[in-house]
């Protein structure tokens, strides 16, 4: 008698109990397509609004709007082109930026108050 023998029911045995049921395959389908769409509902769609809502913010500047970079500078906008902005960030003093680095257009007349 070889000692693998006494091993080979217990381990059929085991697998009997693991849930290997015809029911346990479309459960976890279920659970897959369950993780996806809160994947899909929490992180991709937020960002692709965001996303829209940038472009379209880029695509309404002016000259004479008062921005603020990504990094943090706050100017007013004197030259839009096609890739570039350039920004009065003091009397005379003009920057220029790329256009996606643009975070967010304040209200008139912000960096006089400040």
């Amino acid at each position: 008698m070889n000692p693998l023998d006494l091993l080979i029911p217990v381990a059929h045995a085991a697998g009997a109990n693991l849930g290997t049921s015809p029911d346990a395959g479309t459960i976890n389908m279920i659970m897959i397509a369950a993780f996806v769409a809160i994947f899909v509902f929490l992180i991709i769609l937020p960002q692709s609004r965001r996303t829209k809502q940038h472009r379209e913010m880029l695509a309404k500047l002016q000259k004479g709007d008062e921005v603020v970079t990504s990094g943090g500078l706050a100017g007013r906008v004197v030259d839009i082109g096609d890739a570039f902005i350039t920004l009065e960030v003091s009397d005379g003093v003009q920057m220029k930026f790329q256009r996606v680095a643009i975070a967010m257009v304040l209200p008139r007349g912000s960096l006089k108050a400040s």
